[in-house]
């Protein structure tokens, strides 16, 4: 008999929490992993024992990301699924080749090869000139890319449009935040970064561009960006699942001009 501390009552409330955070009803979520809503509901409560197979199968539905499959499998006594490498290990050395070779394509503009909490992996050389004169101590790893821009000693001084910027950056935090399902190490940078960004709010008005640029000034030129994230869409590694490639564009002819060679 399952009992509160079973590894079935712990992987069926966690499959719960999940489904509530995506804002699915057990028939929802049955119907879309195809299974019936009494099994679902076994399944949540603890009176039934679900398979590696379905927890993979229910978690897939709800979007549950690698490292947290992971920890639902752990949860219902099972080995994990994905294998999570450091971004050093031989057997990740091809993809992060290509994934280098794609940041020094991009130059003369600036891109960033980030982790699943902002945090800096590699860069190519002109993201040098995007973070000249901040803080020494802002540049330490882990180099996170949200902080440094907010933080009054970092980017931000030299942001012109910081109000807009800086709520762009708090919404993408936030969405991954829900993606994550509440992960603390984003929730902690969302509380710091909060309460020191600056007060003003951006204009409620419609944005006059197409998409929300980073307009900021580099060596006494004003230049403005729009930046485009990507993902390797056949990850089977959560190392490799959690990178995202941040690169950023000339949003208009003078930036381009201007980063010529």
């Amino acid at each position: 008999m399952s009992t509160a501390t079973s590894p079935s009552a712990s992987v069926g409330s966690e499959l719960r929490r999940w489904r509530e955070l995506r804002s699915l009803s057990q028939l929802a979520l049955a119907t879309q992993a195809e299974v019936s809503t009494r099994h679902v509901s076994y399944v949540e409560n603890g009176r039934s024992r679900p398979t590696p197979e379905m927890i993979v199968r229910l978690a897939e539905v709800l979007r549950v990301p690698m490292a947290e499959q992971n920890r639902l499998l752990l949860a219902g006594g099972f080995a994990p699924r994905y294998p999570h490498r450091a971004t050093d290990d031989d057997a990740l050395a091809p993809v992060m080749a290509g994934l280098r070779s794609l940041l020094d394509a991009h130059a003369p503009y600036p891109a960033l090869l980030l982790d699943d909490h902002w945090d800096i992996v590699d860069a190519n050389a002109p993201v040098d000139a995007l973070i000249e004169g901040c803080d020494p101590r802002l540049l330490e790893p882990p180099l996170n890319v949200i902080r440094l821009c907010l933080h009054p000693r970092g980017v931000a001084p030299r942001i012109r449009n910081l109000p807009v910027w800086r709520a762009h950056l708090l919404h993408q935090l936030g969405r991954r935040i829900t993606h994550t399902g509440g992960d603390p190490v984003l929730v902690a940078l969302r509380d710091e970064v909060s309460a020191y960004a600056s007060e003003d709010e951006p204009s409620a008005r419609p944005l006059a561009d197409p998409v929300v640029p980073l307009e900021i000034e580099m060596g006494g030129d004003a230049l403005r960006f729009f930046s485009v994230a990507s993902q390797v869409e056949s990850a089977a590694d959560v190392t490799i699942n959690g990178l995202h490639l941040e690169t950023f564009v000339p949003a208009d002819d003078r930036t381009r001009r201007l980063l010529s060679p």
